[in-house]
């Protein structure tokens, strides 16, 4: 398959295509994510953690994206049980968070197992690297917990992953993968998109359905 001449560049300089691809998707992503927070008022964990979930997702293929959704989720539960067990040490937060880390990793290996044994070949066969990237957001979780609460912190991992969801379908999306490609400039769009974004006054969506009883007595 011929692609633009300047992909083709990349790829004679020995650039793998999948690389090339995946750092092409990124401003997508990243647009996604700044539209989901200043539009829509999905605040999720910030623009990079949603970003790197998103990517996590897709390396999960060609197993679906169900296991890493199941990853996911474990994570977050077994973050949330974690904090509410060491919560009455009084630990301070690097130990807390190192001890965090040690007890997900185990579960997920755990979880790995189950899948294996239940002959989840696809869940027990997972690379490594989308693994220890679900595993650090715990990180991020804990963070939140201690200064929003448990709340605020299962809602934005919720916001997070519909946000990294839907980025997937997004970048494996195969028609949008080769008009990019074929047309590598239009990635140039999302900077207009974002400076667009950069300046939006505008009540957000969320916020039209918080204060509807208000605009209903306008």
């Amino acid at each position: 398959m011929q692609y633009h001449p300047l992909i083709e560049f990349f790829l004679a300089q020995g650039v793998p295509i999948q690389t090339v691809t995946l750092l092409l998707m990124l401003p997508l992503v990243a647009t996604l994510v700044a539209f989901f927070r200043q539009v829509i008022g999905i605040k999720a964990f910030g623009i990079y953690t949603p970003s790197i979930i998103t990517f996590a997702l897709l390396a999960f293929d060609p197993n679906g994206i169900k296991y890493g959704i199941a990853i996911f989720v474990s994570v977050i539960f077994v973050g949330m049980i974690t904090r509410l067990a060491l919560k009455q040490f009084r630990l301070l937060y690097l130990p807390r968070v190192a001890i965090t880390l040690s007890i997900i990793s185990l579960a997920i290996l755990g979880v790995m197992v189950l899948g294996g044994s239940l002959q989840r070949t696809g869940l027990a066969s997972v690379s490594i690297f989308p693994l220890l990237i679900m595993i650090t957001l715990a990180e991020k979780f804990v963070a939140t917990q201690i200064e929003k609460g448990s709340r605020i912190a299962f809602i934005l991992a919720l916001e997070t992953l519909v946000i990294s969801v839907i980025g997937y379908y997004l970048i494996s999306w195969k028609t949008l993968t080769d008009f990019i490609l074929h047309y590598p400039w239009a990635i140039l769009a999302t900077f207009l998109i974002n400076f667009s974004l950069g300046k939006w006054t505008g009540l957000r969506l969320t916020e039209y359905f918080r204060f509807r009883k208000i605009f209903r007595s306008l």
